[in-house]
Order: C-alpha cells, then structure tokens, then sequence
C-alpha cells in the first residue's frame, strides 16, 4: 500500500457530501468531479450541484465536464494522476479508458445491497419494491452498470414510513462510514472483491418528472410505496379540475374499491378507488397553494367526489 494514495472523487448530489467529507479528513483528494451547473426553479438560475459547493469549502479542485469522454476531460484526470476514484452518485458511466487510469481502478459507493437494485434509483426502487431492508454496497466498477465485483456491504432496515429523502439520510452517512472502513483493507491488497451473483439481480431505472403520476389501475398498497418512494423528487400527482394535485403522504383502506380512479371519502379524507382497494389522500398540495392536510383540503372542495 502506498502511504498517501491520491484519490479523484466523482458524485453529485446530497446523498455524495456525507462521502466526500469523509474522504478528505483522512485522504489526499487530487480533485473532484460532479455535474455543470444546471438551471433551477422558475427564474432559471444556475444551481450549483451539492458536491461542488462541498468541494469548494474544502478547497479542492473542481471539474464539471458534460461528458467524461471530452478530450479536455480526460486529459485533467490525467493530470491529476490518482491512484484510485472513487464514485458516489455521480450520473454518468465511467468508459474503460477512466476505468482503467487509477492503478487501483474505480470503486464505487452504490445504495443498494448488489445485485439487487443495480441502475441510478436504488433507494427509491427498494421502497417501490416493498423490501424489509437495504444497504450500501462498495464494489469495483467494471463497464457494466453496477456489475462489478463487491468490497463490503452493509445492511439497514427500512422503516414502514420511510420516503426516498428519509431512506437517503440514513444511507448517506453508512456509506462514508462503510467506505473508510473498506478503503485500508483494499488498498493493503487484504480484500479481495468477490464477483456478484447474477440471481437475484434487479435494475432500478433513472427517475424520470413523468414517472410521478399515479396510475390507479395499480393495487393501493403499491400506490402507497410510489408516493413515499418519490418523496421528495418527482413527487407523486393526479389530475383534479385539469391542474395537479400532488399527493404528499397517502395511506391505505382495507375497503373495497369503488372502481379504477372513483373519487370518494374515507374519514374524512379525500380518497381513491384503485386496481385492489382504496387510496387515502393524507396530506396534499393543490396547484399554487400550501401543502395541507387531506381534511382541510376536502373543506374546500366539496365537489371531489364529483365524476
């Protein structure tokens, strides 16, 4: 093992800080690499991706290329001749020439416990799936998605009303504690990655704004997970008097279904038939209004149940 390895940190979003934190009080950070700058909210401002603004306070340089393979890209890598990468959340596949750069190669801190959930939304395609617990994994990238061999692994519950932005929270800072616990071990040559098993092995998809419409022809319970999974990003709706409605906690009725998207109360509540049984609406935030309570919603909108 070499004394002080040089470490290149690639990663974008919140669930990466916790991470990159860890590694720069106890390892040489050469540089970081994260997403450009991207318009935001309805001034369309640059926002600024959490790991550069991490990066920045830790004075450690920062590149934002919109694609790896640019030859400006890669020759910064190089310059910045790391030893190892390590990934977190970044947003884009690493080629074999990037792959192959660190003499240590790329390892990566994945949210999910491999193979299962491997693709860019594990947290929230373990909710989805109704899964009693999930974990971090750190594995060696090899150019498949999420394929390579496995360091370590840790395991978390995941509690009955847990969200994507709850689960994430937890998630974050086991990772940055599983991967200083896995780094001296690797990089002594006293851990040897172990290839994943093909069996069992699921693919969670990039998110996309569209994926939070609620499709009612789905069972309640699974419309549950979606609302909870997609907090707080894409969020979940349903069209009401031709704007959207978004649903922002939900739950589910043992009663039966009055019929695919029938609008109807449940004590009190706003609520919705589906494909096996009754969706109630928790709380909810109606187009260019506060977030409020399914009740107080349902006080000013007597006509819900309305065809």
């Amino acid at each position: 093992m070499i004394h002080q390895p040089r470490i290149i940190f690639m990663g974008s979003p919140d669930f990466a800080v916790p991470i990159l934190e860890a590694l720069a009080k106890h390892y040489l950070l050469a540089g970081v690499v994260t997403q450009p700058d991207r318009p935001a909210g309805r001034g369309g401002s640059l926002r600024l991706p959490a790991i550069k603004v991490t990066a920045l306070r830790l004075a450690i340089p920062v590149m934002q290329p919109e694609k790896l393979r640019l030859p400006e890209a890669m020759s910064q890598l190089q310059a910045w001749t790391p030893d190892l990468i390590v990934v977190a959340a970044f947003g884009q596949i690493l080629r074999r020439e990037v792959l192959d750069l660190p003499r240590y190669g790329c390892i990566n801190v994945h949210g999910s416990l491999l193979p299962r959930g491997r693709g860019a939304a594990p947290i929230q395609a373990s909710i989805l799936a109704g899964d009693q617990e999930t974990g971090i994994t750190i594995m060696k990238m090899d150019p498949g998605v999420d394929t390579g061999p496995i360091l370590s692994q840790r395991s978390i519950p995941i509690a009955p009303d847990d969200t994507g932005g709850s689960l994430f929270e937890k998630m974050a800072p086991l990772g940055a504690e599983l991967l200083l616990e896995t780094l001296p071990k690797y990089l002594s040559g006293e851990l040897v990655p172990r290839p994943q098993h093909e069996e069992g092995a699921t693919y969670a998809p990039l998110l996309k704004k569209e994926d939070g419409l609620l499709d009612f022809i789905k069972p309640a319970l699974e419309l549950e997970r979606r609302v909870r999974a997609f907090t707080p990003w894409p969020g979940t709706w349903l069209i009401w008097k031709g704007t959207h409605l978004k649903i922002l906690r939900a739950s589910v009725s043992g009663g039966k279904s009055p019929g695919l998207g029938r609008r109807l109360t449940v004590e009190g509540c706003p609520a919705v038939g589906t494909g096996d049984g009754i969706l109630i609406l928790d709380e909810v935030q109606p187009a260019g209004k506060n977030p409020m309570p399914g009740k107080a919603f349902l006080a000013g909108a007597r006509n819900w149940q309305e065809p």
